[in-house]
Protein backbone atom coordinates (compact mmCIF):
# COMPACT_ATOMS: atom_id res chain seq x y z
CA UNK A 1 0.00 0.00 0.00
CA UNK A 2 1.42 3.24 -1.09
CA UNK A 3 0.77 6.61 0.20
CA UNK A 4 1.29 9.53 -1.69
CA UNK A 5 4.14 11.65 -0.77
CA UNK A 6 3.10 15.25 1.49
CA UNK A 7 5.44 18.52 1.74
CA UNK A 8 5.88 19.66 4.92
CA UNK A 9 4.12 23.48 4.79
CA UNK A 10 6.33 25.61 5.13
CA UNK A 11 7.06 28.19 8.05
CA UNK A 12 5.90 32.17 6.72
CA UNK A 13 8.26 34.92 7.93
CA UNK A 14 6.17 35.92 10.73
CA UNK A 15 6.09 32.38 12.75
CA UNK A 16 10.11 32.78 12.15
CA UNK A 17 10.36 36.19 12.73
CA UNK A 18 8.47 35.69 16.50
CA UNK A 19 10.63 32.53 17.06
CA UNK A 20 14.08 34.30 16.76
CA UNK A 21 12.40 37.52 19.25
CA UNK A 22 11.23 34.94 21.60
CA UNK A 23 14.73 33.63 21.78
CA UNK A 24 16.70 36.56 21.87
CA UNK A 25 14.54 37.39 25.20
CA UNK A 26 15.30 33.85 26.59
CA UNK A 27 18.98 34.67 25.69
CA UNK A 28 18.53 38.18 27.75
CA UNK A 29 16.79 36.45 30.66
CA UNK A 30 19.98 33.89 31.42
CA UNK A 31 22.43 36.74 30.95
CA UNK A 32 20.14 38.73 33.53
CA UNK A 33 20.49 35.75 35.80
CA UNK A 34 24.33 35.29 35.67
CA UNK A 35 24.76 38.80 35.59
CA UNK A 36 22.65 39.32 38.75
CA UNK A 37 24.40 36.33 40.89
CA UNK A 38 27.54 37.92 39.53
CA UNK A 39 27.72 41.31 40.77
CA UNK A 40 25.50 39.98 44.10
CA UNK A 41 28.97 39.82 45.89
CA UNK A 42 29.92 42.99 45.42
CA UNK A 43 26.82 44.69 46.10
CA UNK A 44 26.29 42.77 49.33
CA UNK A 45 29.63 43.93 50.46
CA UNK A 46 29.60 47.98 49.37
CA UNK A 47 26.01 47.48 51.14
CA UNK A 48 28.02 46.58 54.43
CA UNK A 49 30.71 48.54 54.08
CA UNK A 50 28.39 51.61 53.88
CA UNK A 51 25.86 50.46 56.63
CA UNK A 52 28.57 50.81 59.32
CA UNK A 53 28.43 54.25 58.89
CA UNK A 54 24.70 54.41 60.31
CA UNK A 55 25.18 53.19 63.86
CA UNK A 56 22.83 50.50 62.68
CA UNK A 57 23.20 46.85 64.69
CA UNK A 58 24.78 43.80 63.27
CA UNK A 59 21.54 42.40 63.50
CA UNK A 60 19.73 44.96 61.25
CA UNK A 61 22.47 45.23 59.30
CA UNK A 62 22.70 41.26 58.75
CA UNK A 63 19.03 41.37 58.23
CA UNK A 64 19.19 43.51 55.35
CA UNK A 65 22.25 42.17 53.47
CA UNK A 66 19.99 38.49 53.66
CA UNK A 67 17.31 40.43 51.98
CA UNK A 68 19.68 41.57 48.93
CA UNK A 69 21.14 38.52 48.73
CA UNK A 70 17.82 36.21 49.00
CA UNK A 71 16.03 38.88 46.22
CA UNK A 72 19.14 38.65 44.03
CA UNK A 73 18.59 34.51 44.12
CA UNK A 74 15.25 35.09 43.28
CA UNK A 75 15.50 37.17 40.28
CA UNK A 76 18.27 34.80 38.93
CA UNK A 77 16.10 31.88 39.70
CA UNK A 78 13.33 33.33 38.02
CA UNK A 79 15.42 34.51 34.99
CA UNK A 80 16.31 30.77 33.60
CA UNK A 81 12.42 29.75 34.20
CA UNK A 82 11.29 32.18 32.35
CA UNK A 83 14.09 31.30 29.65
CA UNK A 84 13.27 28.06 29.76
CA UNK A 85 9.39 29.18 29.18
CA UNK A 86 10.24 31.29 26.33
CA UNK A 87 12.81 28.51 24.64
CA UNK A 88 9.27 26.10 25.30
CA UNK A 89 6.69 28.68 23.00
CA UNK A 90 9.63 29.06 20.68
CA UNK A 91 9.84 25.24 19.95
CA UNK A 92 5.99 25.15 19.90
CA UNK A 93 5.13 28.04 17.28
CA UNK A 94 8.15 26.30 15.08
CA UNK A 95 5.90 22.71 15.12
CA UNK A 96 2.89 25.04 14.36
CA UNK A 97 0.90 23.46 17.51
CA UNK A 98 -2.12 25.79 17.60
CA UNK A 99 -2.05 26.15 21.14
CA UNK A 100 1.42 27.58 20.98
CA UNK A 101 0.03 30.89 20.01
CA UNK A 102 -2.58 31.20 22.60
CA UNK A 103 0.53 30.36 25.32
CA UNK A 104 2.27 32.63 23.40
CA UNK A 105 -0.24 35.52 23.99
CA UNK A 106 -0.98 34.35 27.82
CA UNK A 107 3.04 34.91 28.51
CA UNK A 108 3.06 37.98 26.58
CA UNK A 109 0.46 39.71 28.66
CA UNK A 110 2.14 38.52 31.78
CA UNK A 111 5.65 39.56 30.52
CA UNK A 112 3.80 43.32 29.55
CA UNK A 113 2.52 43.67 33.15
CA UNK A 114 6.03 42.87 35.15
CA UNK A 115 7.91 44.59 32.29
CA UNK A 116 5.84 47.79 32.85
CA UNK A 117 5.43 46.98 36.86
CA UNK A 118 9.38 46.72 37.21
CA UNK A 119 9.98 50.18 35.17
CA UNK A 120 7.50 51.85 37.21
CA UNK A 121 9.30 50.13 40.34
CA UNK A 122 12.88 51.24 39.25
CA UNK A 123 11.39 55.15 39.05
CA UNK A 124 9.68 55.44 41.82
CA UNK A 125 12.44 53.93 44.26
CA UNK A 126 14.70 56.85 42.48
CA UNK A 127 12.00 59.46 42.72
CA UNK A 128 10.22 58.87 45.81
CA UNK A 129 12.51 56.60 48.14
CA UNK A 130 11.40 54.52 51.03
CA UNK A 131 9.72 55.84 53.55
CA UNK A 132 9.02 54.61 57.28
CA UNK A 133 8.05 55.40 60.30
CA UNK A 134 9.92 56.32 63.46
CA UNK A 135 10.25 53.00 64.59
CA UNK A 136 11.88 51.35 61.42
CA UNK A 137 14.21 54.76 60.75
CA UNK A 138 17.32 52.32 61.25
CA UNK A 139 15.75 50.21 58.76
CA UNK A 140 14.74 52.99 56.23
CA UNK A 141 18.41 54.09 56.22
CA UNK A 142 19.48 50.67 55.36
CA UNK A 143 17.52 50.03 52.67
CA UNK A 144 18.54 53.96 51.04
CA UNK A 145 21.58 52.40 50.68
CA UNK A 146 20.91 49.46 48.77
CA UNK A 147 20.42 50.70 45.56
CA UNK A 148 23.46 52.66 45.88
CA UNK A 149 25.25 49.83 46.84
CA UNK A 150 25.20 48.24 43.65
CA UNK A 151 27.20 49.49 40.28
CA UNK A 152 26.68 52.66 38.68
CA UNK A 153 25.55 50.38 35.46
CA UNK A 154 22.90 48.47 37.19
CA UNK A 155 19.93 50.29 37.30
CA UNK A 156 20.24 51.88 33.89
CA UNK A 157 20.86 48.30 32.46
CA UNK A 158 17.53 47.15 34.05
CA UNK A 159 15.56 50.11 32.83
CA UNK A 160 16.72 49.40 29.51
CA UNK A 161 16.01 45.38 30.22
CA UNK A 162 12.37 46.80 31.41
CA UNK A 163 11.29 48.60 28.29
CA UNK A 164 13.11 45.76 25.54
CA UNK A 165 11.18 43.41 27.75
CA UNK A 166 7.89 45.07 27.03
CA UNK A 167 8.68 45.60 23.39
CA UNK A 168 9.82 42.20 22.66
CA UNK A 169 6.37 40.95 24.08
CA UNK A 170 4.12 43.71 21.97
CA UNK A 171 6.01 42.36 18.79
CA UNK A 172 5.64 38.69 19.49
CA UNK A 173 2.05 39.23 19.76
CA UNK A 174 1.29 41.42 16.98
CA UNK A 175 3.63 39.19 14.87
CA UNK A 176 1.34 36.41 15.90
CA UNK A 177 -2.21 38.14 14.86
CA UNK A 178 -1.45 38.22 11.65
CA UNK A 179 -3.47 35.76 8.90
CA UNK A 180 0.19 33.97 7.60
CA UNK A 181 0.52 33.00 11.09
CA UNK A 182 -3.10 32.07 12.04
CA UNK A 183 -2.90 29.91 9.06
CA UNK A 184 -0.09 28.12 9.76
CA UNK A 185 -0.57 27.55 12.97
CA UNK A 186 -4.31 26.36 12.43
CA UNK A 187 -3.72 24.04 9.46
CA UNK A 188 -5.45 20.76 9.80
CA UNK A 189 -3.26 17.62 8.89
CA UNK A 190 -5.26 15.58 6.45
CA UNK A 191 -4.90 11.35 6.69
CA UNK A 192 -4.36 9.91 3.42
CA UNK A 193 -6.97 7.10 2.41
CA UNK A 194 -6.42 3.71 1.33
CA UNK A 195 -4.27 3.67 -2.70
CA UNK A 196 -7.07 2.59 -4.72
CA UNK A 197 -3.84 0.78 -6.79
CA UNK A 198 -3.34 -2.94 -6.88
CA UNK A 199 -2.05 -4.58 -3.52
CA UNK A 200 -0.22 -7.67 -4.56
CA UNK A 201 -0.66 -10.32 -2.15
CA UNK A 202 1.25 -13.92 -2.23
CA UNK A 203 0.52 -15.04 -5.78
CA UNK A 204 0.09 -11.84 -7.55
CA UNK A 205 -2.97 -9.21 -7.84
CA UNK A 206 -6.07 -8.92 -5.48
CA UNK A 207 -7.94 -5.84 -7.09
CA UNK A 208 -9.60 -7.95 -9.79
CA UNK A 209 -7.36 -8.35 -12.58
CA UNK A 210 -7.19 -11.91 -13.97
CA UNK A 211 -4.14 -13.37 -12.09
CA UNK A 212 -2.24 -15.94 -14.52
CA UNK A 213 0.41 -18.77 -12.94
CA UNK A 214 -1.07 -20.71 -10.21
CA UNK A 215 -1.96 -19.65 -7.14
CA UNK A 216 -1.96 -20.59 -2.78
CA UNK A 217 -5.58 -20.47 -2.62
CA UNK A 218 -6.82 -22.69 -5.81
CA UNK A 219 -6.33 -24.33 -9.49
CA UNK A 220 -4.46 -22.45 -11.80
CA UNK A 221 -5.99 -19.26 -13.58
CA UNK A 222 -8.64 -20.35 -16.37
CA UNK A 223 -9.27 -24.01 -15.16
CA UNK A 224 -12.70 -24.95 -13.51
CA UNK A 225 -12.56 -26.06 -10.39
CA UNK A 226 -13.02 -30.18 -10.21
CA UNK A 227 -16.63 -31.16 -10.45
CA UNK A 228 -18.12 -32.72 -7.29
CA UNK A 229 -19.03 -36.05 -6.22
CA UNK A 230 -17.12 -39.38 -6.79
CA UNK A 231 -14.67 -39.27 -10.15
CA UNK A 232 -16.63 -41.39 -13.23
CA UNK A 233 -16.13 -44.98 -13.71
CA UNK A 234 -14.22 -46.30 -16.92
CA UNK A 235 -16.46 -47.62 -19.60
CA UNK A 236 -16.58 -52.16 -19.41
CA UNK A 237 -16.13 -51.85 -15.56
CA UNK A 238 -19.56 -53.41 -13.41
Amino acid sequence: MSYPDRAAPRRPATVVAAVAVLLLMAVGAVAYAVTNLVVAGGTVDRFRAAAQGTGAGGGDIDRVAGLLRGSTVLAAVLGVLAALLLVGLALGLLAGRPGARMATWVVAGLGLLCGCCGLAALVGQRAAPLRLGADDRVTADLLGLVGDAYPAWWIPVNAALSVAQVLGYLVVAALLTLPSAGGFLHRRTTVPGPSSGPVTGFGGSVSGAPVSGPTPWGPPAGLAPPPAGPPPRPEGMP
